[in-house]
């Protein structure tokens, strides 16, 4: 067996070129919107009859799709999918769902049973819950109520993911989100994949659209004729779904803009060589996809990238991985344990897997980080599909800001205040002083007219 050698950029200067090169990575790995693949450019011209950037097609999408409704999104079907589809078969028939659970394996729908329970059991640990406060004088409440409409987004055009329509659908489900719109692109790895639309099935959704790309996201922010508008789009998708997404937040809301799948490994001579190259080959798989090794000690480094080597050359899809791993990897000599967990708060990865033989302690040490996993037998691959957490995750470092998907996040929530007459005096002299500092008498005004001078004091009426 001949072992290509792996050219995986070696990252080992001073803290300078680590923090220059890790800006770099993630600079490449953030959601541009300028580049685009040859392939990609020929079909805009084809589309368009010029090449447009991916951000340009996106608006220009976004805006036909708002003006000329489903006519537009059904052009773009057409035009882009090379799929020709109507009003009456862009929706799946409810019977083509019931079909597709009848004849799916049984391995799988046994699976997608074990899987949604354990998540329902996390989301539902995790879920908010109204909050009371209540004074002498009255009582304050937080409140929490489910949207009433979201729309799921599933990719289709390398694989098939029923995990993202578990992954999505189910926090949906149990914040209690009654109506849930899956749009797949039309291909055999989208709404015309049996597994997809059996999960689909097995859940109880009932709304599944035959639609991918920006157009897909714009027919649920807008809305248009059959497919009504929903109030938050959740999932992933290529390039053109991430900056629709974009363009249409403040539409409706968002999960978050996705880039590419990403991976941090922390190890140390403790780690085991042949499953740290696995996990990050996991990632890289994704194509593009970033895996990022980091550790103190050299040996253990060099250890596990003889390994990545070793496997490469005999895994399936080993040359794709490769191509990932050299153009977006990096292999990272850190001084120590503490700047190992600094340089991944910089990186504020997808996915952080601290595969120490102190794990537990140093993730205490972890603040920027989509999901953390911790020791040699807890890889990513089991958040992916089946632990529980949901596997949409901010990418690109947005993980400084942003959180993974939860349940929590297909709520919205309201204060009510009630207040006695005596509650109201005892804060007015604050709303007095605050609002005639700024210069907002009227809404002095709306609480003196509740009062009355009795004696030389203020009472309420």
């Amino acid at each position: 067996m001949t072992v290509e050698k792996l050219n995986i950029p070696r990252i080992d200067g001073t803290r300078d070129d680590i923090l220059q090169s890790m800006a770099e990575l993630r600079r490449r790995l953030s959601p541009q919107g300028n580049v685009v693949s040859e392939a990609g450019r020929r079909l805009t011209v084809e589309v368009f009859g010029r090449p447009l950037s991916p951000i340009q097609v996106v608006e220009r999408i976004c805006g036909d799709v708002q003006q000329y409704r489903l006519d537009a999104v059904l052009d773009y079907c057409k035009r882009i999918d090379k799929v020709e589809l109507t009003a009456e078969t862009v929706r799946v028939p409810e019977e083509e769902l019931d079909k597709a659970h009848a004849e799916a394996d049984r391995e799988l729908l046994e699976s997608v049973r074990r899987v949604q329970g354990r998540i329902r059991n996390f989301q539902q640990a995790i879920l908010h819950s109204d909050v009371r406060l209540d004074r002498h004088d009255g009582y304050l409440v937080q409140r929490y109520r489910p949207l009433d409409r979201v729309g799921i987004c599933v990719p289709g055009g390398a694989a098939a993911y029923p995990s993202t329509v578990l992954m999505t659908a189910v926090p949906a489900q149990v914040a209690g989100v009654k109506q849930i719109a899956v749009v797949a692109p039309p291909t055999r790895f989208g709404a015309y994949n049996r597994d997809v639309l059996a999960t689909c099935r097995e859940l109880g959704i009932t709304e599944v659209y035959r639609l991918g790309g920006a157009q897909a996201v714009a027919a649920l922010a807008y809305g248009v004729e059959g497919i009504p508008q929903v109030d938050k789009i959740v999932g992933p998708g290529n390039l053109f779904v991430a900056l629709a997404k974009k363009l249409v937040y403040g539409e409706v809301d968002i999960d978050s803009i996705a880039g590419p799948s990403e991976v941090v490994v922390i190890v140390d001579a403790s780690t085991k060589p042949a499953y740290t190259a696995s996990d990050l080959i996991a990632q890289a798989e994704h194509s593009p996809g970033a895996s990022v090794l980091i550790g103190w000690d050299a040996a253990a480094l060099d250890a596990t990238v003889a390994e990545l080597e070793r496997q490469l050359s005999v895994l399936e899809r080993g040359e794709l991985a490769r191509q990932s791993l050299e153009e977006f990897g990096a292999v990272i000599l850190a001084r120590d344990a503490e700047e190992a967990c600094r340089l991944a708060n910089l990186i504020a990865p997808e996915h952080l897997h601290i595969a120490t033989e102190d794990a537990d302690h140093l993730a205490e040490k972890i603040h920027h980080a989509g999901a953390i996993f911790l020791g040699n037998y807890t890889p990513v691959a089991l958040g992916d599909y089946a632990a529980g957490p949901s596997h949409v995750l901010p990418t690109s470092g947005t993980a400084r800001f942003a959180s993974g998907l939860s349940a929590n996040d297909f709520l919205r929530t309201s204060s009510i205040l009630h207040f006695t007459k005596n509650g109201m005096m005892n804060l007015a002299p604050d709303v007095q002083v605050l609002a005639t500092k700024e210069g907002l008498t009227a809404h002095r005004a709306s609480v003196e007219v509740r009062m009355k001078v009795e004696g030389g004091k203020m009472k309420a009426e």
